[in-house]
């Protein structure tokens, strides 16, 4: 009678396990991480008899969760990767829409520009076209301006989410470092029976962890798991925690990078070593995305306004005067490192606008070599002698001239960050639009022969300072092919020069050509430009800036720039938005794959209600029949 009911019994006890559990699963079903339990039994050890082994019911061996760890850890490599590319993309999107917009983007105000500048071309004596140019200036560097302030923002939103993100990281790692100790607790005490509660919550912090960055997970013997993010920073081992820590970055004041607490220290985690996830993501975007966009933006404006500087100081105002500086040309921003000596400085410049990059540069001393790194492909130049400024330190159009550095200092230099933000229009007043060119050609009325003297031209800057002194040019006579230069200026007067049909004359910074059969004695002048007030030669050079290739060492134009910005950008984002839904659906599929093996089937739950209810009734049954039959064997005694 004994076996019988202790079979009962135990048949009674696995049913009640399975309900507990099946109730268990049925609860959880919408418990975000749960994995479906299950009871596993063992019959128990068998009586021997002479009639051979007779059993003795069923043992309730352990409950354990239906978990795969390959796909846990599957789960969590595509997750982070598909968080990287989502956050990298939902941010580039952001600039990909304001600088393409047809409207709110720079094409527009470029283009209103360049037309005002073709109608003073058409009008130079307009004060009405005049001021519709300085007015469409102003509406093009406040559009710069405008379009700098929202990638500034973008850059200060960046910090803020890092600060948030690197939080919501240290309080994750908090509570698994605190659930690796329950759970070596509640194992401990029950014999090493699986705690799977929590190691369903573990899971879980793990899962939501990898959404911020890229995380690794190693089991302990005692059941505690090591968490190491990026490319292999531990963060969690056993039940300490190594939390990070948002620091101002050593080399750029205005951004804050990553570091760890590892004891009393704190360690700088190289920004190119945290991977993954939405940090991953913001921090590639800040990278490669933010600071390319803003450096390209500023490169226009620092090219065109230098550029169009240039062309306008080799004109003439209504005043008579020579150009001034149409737009202020912002200067290269240097930072030092934290670590640098206060009293350290250099001196840098642009030498050349044609030859700008969009990247950063570093410039340091490491106690033999002054070098300058263009910090996007990590090539450099480097002299052993201290920059001067008649012996610079040059690269991209970037220009050392002078350094007061200890060795192993450093700065970062960029040329090109504060174009858009710091650019301004440097005239107000009208007259001072230098439309005309300083000086002019004349043709004698008394000249026999059939040449004819071009306009002239300006040459380059700087301006030579004989550019407007009268120059006269005189065929010899009887003519013979010959003719003399005089005047104030280098090289002049100047005797006997052969003359060849449109070849270059040049003295003082200007150059002519005269074409034609001279005769004997035929006289050209070139005089200042007295009263040229309705003179658009240089206005004329200033429009054709909008299509010359004056950028990327001449091979593309300002507004050529620009859509090259854009359609790089666009790119990008297309790209990222690609891979991004690609990852987003592996994602899904994974988590189909873990669902379908852990997840909780209600009809299937509800069916195993039944079966284990009549398992129940079943094994009370047994309990009956036994006592009844002990209660005969006593009625028989």
């Amino acid at each position: 009678m004994g076996n019988i009911l202790g079979t009962g019994v135990s048949g009674l006890n696995a049913a009640q396990a399975n309900l507990l559990t099946t109730s268990h699963n049925i609860t959880n079903v919408d418990t975000s991480g749960y994995s479906r339990q299950q009871v596993i039994q063992s019959t128990n050890i068998s009586q021997s008899t002479g009639a051979g082994f007779i059993g003795n019911g069923v043992n309730v061996t352990t409950v354990k969760r239906l978990h795969n760890q390959f796909l846990t850890t599957q789960l969590l490599q595509v997750q982070s990767q598909s968080s990287q590319q989502a956050a990298h993309y939902n941010q580039i999107s952001r600039i990909d829409n304001l600088l393409a917009d047809p409207v709110a983007g720079l094409s527009p105000s470029l283009q209103d520009f360049f037309n005002g500048v073709n109608d003073v071309a058409s009008n130079p004596s307009s004060v009405p076209s005049r001021q519709a140019m300085i007015s469409n200036a102003d509406s093009l560097v406040s559009r710069m301006h405008s379009l700098d302030h929202q990638l500034s923002e973008m850059h200060d939103g960046i910090n803020a989410e890092i600060k948030n993100t690197v939080s919501e990281i240290n309080s994750l790692t908090g509570q698994i470092a605190k659930l690796n100790h329950n759970i070596m607790l509640a194992e401990g005490s029950a014999a090493g029976q699986p705690a799977n509660d929590l190691h369903d919550q573990r899971d879980e912090l793990i899962n939501q962890l990898s959404k911020f960055i890229n995380t690794d997970v190693v089991k302990q013997r005692d059941g505690a798991y090591n968490v190491f993010i990026g490319t292999g920073q531990a963060v969690v081992v056993g039940t300490d925690v190594m939390p990070l820590k948002t620091i101002v970055s050593h080399d750029n004041p205005q951004e804050l990078t990553i570091g760890i607490n590892i004891g009393s220290k704190t360690i700088i985690l190289p920004e190119n070593q945290i991977q993954g996830g939405s940090l991953g993501g913001i921090l590639s975007f800040r990278r490669e995305s933010l600071h390319e966009a803003q450096n390209a933006l500023g490169r226009i404006a620092i090219s065109m306004a230098q550029t169009f500087n240039d062309q306008h100081r080799a004109g003439m105002d209504l005043n008579g005067n020579l150009g001034t500086d149409f737009f202020t040309v912002p200067q290269p921003q240097v930072l030092s490192s934290a670590l640098n000596d206060p009293a350290s400085n250099i001196a840098v410049d642009i030498s050349n606008v044609n030859e700008l990059t969009t990247s950063d540069y570093r410039f340091s001393y490491d106690g033999t070599n002054y070098s300058l790194t263009r910090l996007s492909d990590n090539n450099s130049v480097s002299t052993t002698t201290i920059p001067s400024a008649g012996s610079p330190l040059i690269m991209d159009g970037v220009r050392i001239t002078g350094a007061t550095i200890n060795a192993y200092e450093r700065f970062l230099i960029q040329p090109t960050i504060n174009g858009a933000k710091n650019i301004s229009v440097n005239i107000s007043d009208t007259s001072k639009i230098a439309a005309a060119l300083p000086v002019r050609t004349e043709a004698a009325l008394s000249n026999a022969g059939s040449a004819t003297i071009s306009a002239g031209s300006i040459n380059p800057l700087p301006l030579n300072p004989d550019l407007q002194q009268p120059v006269t040019i005189t065929f010899h006579s009887p003519y013979d092919g010959q003719f003399d230069v005089t005047g104030t200026g280098a090289g002049l007067p100047a005797a006997n020069l052969v003359y060849t049909a449109g070849t270059d004359i040049s003295f003082n910074g200007w150059t002519v050509k005269i074409e034609g059969q001279p005769g004997a004695g035929d006289i050209f002048s070139i005089k200042p430009n007295n009263g040229g007030t309705a003179d658009n030669r240089n206005a004329l050079l200033l429009a054709q800036l909008q299509t010359k290739n004056s950028m990327a060492n001449g091979t593309a134009s300002f507004q050529e720039a620009y859509g090259q910005m854009v359609s790089l950008l666009g790119n990008k984002t297309r790209d990222l938005e690609v891979t991004s839904t690609v990852q987003a659906n592996l994602v899904t599929q994974t988590k189909r794959s873990i669902e379908a093996l852990s997840g909780v089937n209600l009809n299937e739950e509800a069916a195993n209600l039944l079966r284990f209810q009549q398992a129940f009734q079943a094994a009370s049954k047994v309990i009956e029949i036994s006592s009844s039959l002990f209660d005969s064997i006593l009625r028989i005694g």
